[in-house]
C-alpha cells in the first residue's frame, strides 16, 4: 500500500546531514539521501472542497482537499490512500465521476471559495483507470474550478463551471464545453476580465437543459469585493452553447455568490441561495425551470461569509428538503422557507460539501474545515474520519524538552496543536499524542528556551496568549493601547517573536512594534505606526478606485497596514527588522529610537509594494540580513528572496533557481553553516549550499505541498 505522508504546510527538519558537505561540489551532492517523516498528526484532518461516491459501490469514494490533494477509500473511509500527490499542484476544488464509467475521474484544481489563505490550480485532469495516473486537459489558466458535469450519455462531453483567479482579472473563467473528452474546449459563458462561473446544473431528463451562476468577485491584499452587477443565473436549451440570463422574480443590482440546486424529485424546481450587498441575501425557488421565481427567506450563509460556502444540495430522498453549506450547516424541509441548524454536537463547524446515499434515506456525509463527518442517523449523531493527515498548518515552533522536543504549529480553523517529534511508544506518534493547546485559527506559536513549560500561541488578527503547559494556565497576553489611542491594526497572521538575547523578552507587532520583558506581562512600544496607515477603500481593486457602496465584503477582509515579520539581529541587540504587508522594510540600529523605512520597489526586481513574508537577520554576521517578498495576492506568483550585506543600504536577489509561479513563505539560515539557506515554498522545499546563488528541491518523499514555515531544532 502507498505510504500515506502527512500533508503538512510546515515542516520541522534538520540541516546537520548538509552542513557536512560544504566542500562537496553542487552537482555530487547526492540529496536523495535527506528524508522527511511525517509526525501527524491527523485528529482535526483539514479543510474538504468535495466528495465523489461511486455510483457501483457506495463504499468506494474519493475526496477532493481544498489544501491536500485527492484521497480515495475502498472500505467507507476505514483507510485512505492519497492519489494526487506527485502532480503540481495541490488546491482541489471539485471531483466528478464520469456517469458512463465510473474508472474515469474528471478533477478541477483551485479552490471553489473566496478565502484568504486558498492556494490556486493548474486546470482540468482527468484519469481513465480510477486516479492511478492523471492528465492535465487544459484550462490551465483557471486557478479555481466549481463544478464538473459530464453528459450522461456522451463521454466526450462535458462542461466545466471556472471561477478565474481569484487575485487579478483575466485567465480562463466562465463555462466551458468539450465535445471531444477534453481535447479542445470552448467558452460559452462568462467574460475575460472579473466574470466567473461558480456552479452549474445539469437537468437530469435531459441533458440540453443546464443552468449556470456567474460570479463577479476579486480579492487583494487590502480588500475584497464579492459581487457586482455581472453576477446572474443563466439557463441553456442547447446543451451550453447559447445562454439566456433568468430575470423574472430575481433581484437586480449586485448580487455575489449563488448557489443552485436542482430537485431530483421533480426537475422542473430549482433552488437559488444568492448573496447580495453587505452579507444580506436570500433564497429563491421556481417552480417552471427557472422562468419565474418566488422568495423563500431572507436566509444567507453566515460566519466568514457566503464567499467561503452558499451551496445548495437537494436531498434525492424528500422532496424540498435543501441543505445549505454555512458555517453551521443549514437545513429546510419546505423549499427554503424555512431553516434551522443541523446537529453538529461532536462535528466541526465550517461546512463545504453534503453527499447522500442513493440507498440509504438516513445517510449524510458532510466535508468540513475539520475534515468529513457521517451521520446514519440523518444528522442526530455524527462520526469523525479521523485518519485524513490533511491538516493546513501555518506556521509553527519548537521547543528545547527532554528526551523529545515538541512541535507545536498553528493550523486553519483547527486551533494551535502540540506533539512529540519522536516517542517511546511502541506505535509510534499516535494522533492521541498530539494536543489542542489553544483555540481558534491558530497562527505563529513560540517557545521560551530552556523552559518548555512555557509557550506563546495565538488566534487570528493578533490575539496571543502564554501557556502554561504544566498547569494549562492561559493567559491573555496582547497589547492594549494607551488612553486616547486608535485600536491597533494586526495582521490575521501576526508575528511573535523570543529574544535571542533574553528569554523572558519577546516581540510582538501590529502597526507598530511592542515589546514585553516580563512574558507578555507589560508591554512598551518600540516604534510608532510602521506602515503606510492608509484608507484601504482609496486603493483599485476590480481594475480601479471604487465607490464606498460597492459590495465590499468588510467582513472577509483582512486588517490591512500591518506589520507582518519581525527579526532581531542575534549578535546585537538593538538591531531590529520589521517587514509589512504594504511593501516596506523598517530597519532600527538603537532600539527603536530611530528608524529606516525602506520601500520593496527599490529592491531590484521587487513589485511595487508586495508583502513581507519574512525577514531574517544573519545569525553570523551583523551587516547580512535576508526577505522574503510575496505578490501573489495581486496575481503575481513569482519567488523573490533578497540579500543584503550592508543592513539594508544595498541588495541583490538570491531567488536564483526556485521556478517561476513559486512564491516563497520562508527563508531559515543553518545555525552551523552561514552558507546553507532553506526556502519553504508554495511547492515544496529548497535548499542552497552557496548562500542563495543555486537551488535545489528536497523532495525526500514529500508530496506536492506549500511550506509555509520551517524551524531546525538547534539541539
Amino acid at each position: 500500500m502507498k505510504k500515506s505522508f502527512l500533508l503538512l504546510i510546515s515542516v520541522c527538519i534538520s540541516a546537520l546531514t548538509l552542513a557536512q558537505q560544504t566542500k562537496t561540489s553542487w552537482d555530487s551532492v547526492n540529496f536523495s539521501g535527506v528524508k522527511l517523516r511525517s509526525v501527524g498528526p491527523a485528529f482535526m484532518t483539514g479543510r474538504i472542497a468535495d466528495v465523489a461516491i461511486d455510483p457501483k459501490d457506495e463504499s468506494h469514494y474519493y475526496v477532493a482537499v481544498g489544501s491536500g490533494g485527492v484521497w480515495e477509500t475502498k472500505n467507507a473511509g476505514t483507510t485512505f490512500d492519497p492519489i494526487f500527490e506527485g502532480q503540481k499542484v495541490y488546491s482541489i476544488g471539485c471531483i466528478t465521476i464520469d456517469p458512463n464509467n465510473s474508472s474515469t475521474i474528471w478533477l478541477g484544481t483551485g479552490e471553489n471559495v473566496g478565502g484568504r489563505h486558498i492556494s490556486f490550480g493548474d486546470g482540468i485532469y482527468v484519469s481513465r483507470n480510477g486516479g492511478k495516473t492523471w492528465t492535465n486537459m487544459g484550462l490551465e489558466e483557471s486557478e479555481h474550478i466549481s463544478k464538473i458535469v459530464v453528459h450522461p450519455t456522451n463521454p466526450d462531453i462535458v462542461w466545466v463551471a471556472c471561477q478565474g483567479p481569484l487575485w487579478n482579472k483575466g485567465g480562463e473563467r466562465g463555462v466551458y464545453k468539450t465535445s471531444n473528452g477534453g481535447k479542445d474546449w470552448k467558452k460559452v459563458l462568462g467574460d475575460s476580465e472579473w466574470i466567473g462561473a461558480t456552479d452549474l446544473l445539469i437537468d437530469p431528463r435531459n441533458p440540453m437543459i443546464l443552468y449556470a451562476a456567474t460570479w463577479q468577485r476579486h480579492r487583494t491584499v487590502a480588500s475584497y469585493i464579492g459581487g457586482g452587477p455581472q453576477t446572474a443565473i443563466y439557463k441553456s436549451l442547447d446543451g451550453g452553447d447559447t445562454w439566456t440570463e433568468l430575470k423574472t422574480g430575481l433581484p437586480s443590482g449586485n448580487k455575489g455568490k449563488i448557489g443552485l440546486a436542482i430537485s431530483p424529485q421533480n426537475p422542473d424546481v430549482l433552488y437559488a441561495a444568492i448573496e447580495l450587498n453587505l452579507k444580506k441575501g436570500a433564497v429563491y425557488r421556481s417552480e417552471n425551470q427557472g422562468a419565474n421565481w418566488i422568495k423563500m427567506s431572507d436566509q444567507i450563509s453566515g460566519g466568514t461569509g457566503p464567499h467561503y460556502y452558499q451551496e445548495l444540495y437537494a436531498c434525492p430522498h424528500s422532496f424540498d428538503r435543501i441543505y445549505m453549506a454555512n458555517n453551521y450547516l443549514l437545513v429546510s424541509d419546505n423549499g427554503g422557507k424555512d431553516f434551522r441548524n443541523v446537529k453538529n454536537q461532536h462535528k466541526h463547524v465550517d461546512n463545504h460539501t453534503v453527499v447522500f446515499k442513493q440507498n440509504d434515506p438516513d445517510y449524510l456525509m458532510v466535508g468540513t474545515d475539520g475534515g468529513l463527518f457521517e451521520s446514519f442517523d440523518l444528522a442526530k449523531n455524527w462520526k469523525h474520519m479521523g485518519n485524513l493527515p490533511i491538516t493546513q498548518f501555518y506556521k509553527l515552533a519548537v521547543d528545547d524538552a527532554e528526551p523529545f522536543y515538541n512541535i507545536y504549529g498553528g493550523t486553519q480553523d483547527n486551533n494551535t496543536q502540540g506533539g512529540p517529534s519522536r516517542t517511546d511508544n511502541k506505535s509510534g506518534i499516535d494522533d492521541n499524542l498530539w494536543q489542542i493547546v489553544l483555540g481558534g485559527d491558530g497562527h505563529q506559536p513560540a517557545t521560551e528556551p530552556g523552559n518548555p513549560s512555557i509557550l506563546y500561541a495565538q488566534s487570528q488578527q493578533g490575539y496571543y496568549n502564554r501557556v502554561d503547559l504544566v498547569t494549562g494556565e492561559r493567559v491573555s497576553i496582547r497589547p492594549q493601547p494607551r488612553e486616547g489611542e486608535n485600536y491597533d491594526r494586526y495582521n490575521w497572521d501576526a508575528p511573535i517573536l523570543v529574544s535571542h538575547h533574553n528569554p523572558s523578552t519577546i516581540y510582538v507587532a501590529s502597526h507598530r512594534l511592542w515589546k514585553s520583558e516580563n512574558r507578555g506581562d507589560s508591554w512598551i512600544t518600540v516604534s510608532e505606526d510602521l506602515t503606510r496607515n492608509e484608507e484601504r477603500f482609496d486603493l483599485p481593486i476590480m481594475g480601479r478606485k471604487q465607490s464606498f457602496n460597492s459590495p465590499y465584503d468588510v467582513y472577509a477582509m483582512s486588517t490591512y497596514n500591518t506589520i507582518t515579520s519581525i527579526s532581531e539581529s542575534p549578535i546585537n541587540k538593538d538591531l531590529l527588522y520589521i517587514g509589512t504587508d504594504d511593501g516596506i522594510i523598517q530597519i532600527t540600529k538603537d532600539g527603536g529610537a530611530n528608524w529606516k523605512k525602506i520601500n520593496v520597489k527599490s529592491l531590484p526586481g521587487a513589485p511595487e509594494r508586495a508583502y513581507v513574508n519574512d525577514i531574517k537577520a544573519d545569525l553570523f554576521d551583523e551587516n547580512i540580513v535576508y526577505v522574503v517578498l510575496d505578490n501573489h495576492k495581486e496575481g503575481d506568483y513569482k519567488p523573490y528572496i533578497f540579500m543584503s550585506k550592508n543592513q539594508g543600504n544595498t541588495w541583490k536577489s538570491i531567488a536564483g533557481d526556485i521556478p517561476e509561479n513559486n512564491y516563497v513563505w520562508r527563508l531559515v539560515q543553518d545555525h552551523k553553516q552561514p552558507n546553507i539557506l532553506f526556502a519553504g515554498t508554495e511547492f515544496g522545499i529548497y535548499v542552497s549550499l552557496n548562500q542563495g546563488n543555486k537551488w535545489h528541491q528536497l523532495k525526500g518523499g514529500v508530496p506536492t505541498i506549500s511550506f509555509r514555515d520551517m524551524v531546525i531544532q538547534k539541539r
